[in-house]
C-alpha cells in the first residue's frame, strides 16, 4: 500500500513539475495515477502557479473524497474532471470556484445531486452520468442561469423527476431512455 501510494505521488509530482516548468494552465493529466487522496505535498510545489491553473483532471483514480483545501487552492479552475472515482459528496468549498464552467462527476457514487453545485453561478455543464441519483433539486437547478447541460444518464431517476424537471429547466437535460413498464 505504501509503495503504491509512493509511486502515485511520484507520478503526480512529475506531472506537476511539467506544469510548473512549462507554465501551462492545466494539471490535465493526473488521471489514472491510482491516487486515493490528493497529495498534500503537491500544494507547496504548485503554490506559485495555482492562479494560472484552469483545468485539472483527476479522472480514474481511487479518490473517496475531495478536501476543501484542494478546491480553495485551485480557485481559478474552469474545468474539473473527477470522473471514475469513488466520490459520494463534494465539500461546500466547491462554491468558491467562481470561474468553474464544467465539472465531470460521472462514474462515481453520488446518491444525491451534489447540492453545493447549485450555488456555482458560472457552471455550464454538469456530468453526473452513471451514479446512483434518484432525485434532483429541480427548483435549485432551474435557478442556475449559466447551466446549459446536465447529464444524468444511467441514474435511477424516477418518472416523477422527469415530469417535474422538464418544464422547469431551461437547459439540456440528458436522461437514459425510460425502461418499458413490465406487463403483469
Amino acid at each position: 500500500m505504501q509503495k503504491r501510494m509512493g509511486e502515485a505521488v511520484a507520478r503526480v509530482a512529475r506531472k506537476v513539475n511539467d506544469t510548473v516548468e512549462n507554465k501551462t494552465d492545466s494539471l490535465a493529466d493526473l488521471a489514472n495515477c491510482k491516487l486515493i487522496a490528493f497529495p498534500v505535498g503537491i500544494y507547496k510545489a504548485v503554490r506559485s502557479v495555482t492562479e494560472g491553473i484552469h483545468r485539472i483532471s483527476l479522472a480514474n483514480n481511487e479518490l473517496k473524497s475531495l478536501t476543501g483545501r484542494f478546491l480553495t487552492t485551485f480557485s481559478q479552475l474552469r474545468e474539473l474532471n473527477l470522473a471514475g472515482n469513488y466520490l459520494h459528496r463534494l465539500p461546500e468549498e466547491v462554491t468558491s470556484l467562481l470561474h468553474l464552467r464544467a465539472i465531470d462527476l460521472s462514474r462515481n457514487r453520488f446518491r444525491r445531486f451534489p447540492e453545493p453545485l447549485a450555488a456555482v453561478a458560472t457552471l455550464e455543464t454538469i456530468d453526473l452520468e452513471e451514479n446512483e441519483i434518484a432525485e434532483v433539486p429541480a427548483e435549485k437547478l432551474a435557478s442556475m442561469a449559466s447551466l446549459r447541460t446536465l447529464n444524468l444518464r444511467a441514474n435511477p431517476v424516477g418518472p416523477e423527476v422527469r415530469l417535474l424537471v422538464r418544464p422547469l429547466v431551461p437547459f439540456d437535460l440528458l436522461l437514459s431512455p425510460e425502461e418499458p413498464v413490465p406487463k403483469a
